[in-house]
């Protein structure tokens, strides 16, 4: 019987489903340094319990437990922005440009905001990560049909947040 312990076995889920974990919870944070961190410790935690989790369940574990440390990460930042300090940022632009790309890059990043959670990864899963709905369905532990309906959704819902895009 193969064992999420062995080396090779280990090597192999990793490598198969790194990247992708890595931009599922990507898609959540928003930042590559904290979804890098998640990831890493999800198969952190993958080789602790190894000889608790089959291969075939090696997927939904790390999936599972990167989740959770995203969660976990929130509430603890949740108090850390409250009270952080925004500093003044300096460039060479015109005031223009940079009032432009500013109203720019709000517009777009309240669309993706607005959406809820579920709509929101789905969308980038789909569209920046190319995955298929059928692989979307599995990451997320739904129906096929409900990732459809979360994209339609999603996509209504940014054709009416950035008409004036």
């Amino acid at each position: 019987m193969d064992n999420v312990c062995e080396d090779k076995i280990f090597s192999s889920i990793f490598k198969t489903h790194s990247k992708t974990v890595f931009n599922y919870i990507y898609y959540k944070f928003g930042n590559e340094e904290k979804a890098n961190d998640a990831v890493q410790e999800a198969f952190v935690k993958l080789w602790e319990n190894c000889a608790k989790v089959s291969p075939e369940k090696a997927k939904s574990f790390v999936y599972t437990v990167a989740n959770n440390l995203y969660l976990n990460m929130i509430k603890a930042e949740k108090v850390r922005i409250k009270y952080a300090d925004k500093g003044n940022d300096r460039s060479n632009e015109s005031p223009e440009f940079l009032m432009e790309e500013k109203e720019y890059k709000e517009k777009l990043e309240n669309a993706l905001n607005a959406l809820p959670e579920n709509q929101r990864t789905t969308f980038l899963l789909n569209r920046i990560d190319g995955k298929k709905y059928a692989e979307i369905a599995d990451m997320e532990g739904v129906s096929v049909k409900a990732i459809e309906k979360r994209m339609h959704l999603a996509l209504k819902s940014l054709r009416e947040q950035i008409d004036g895009i």
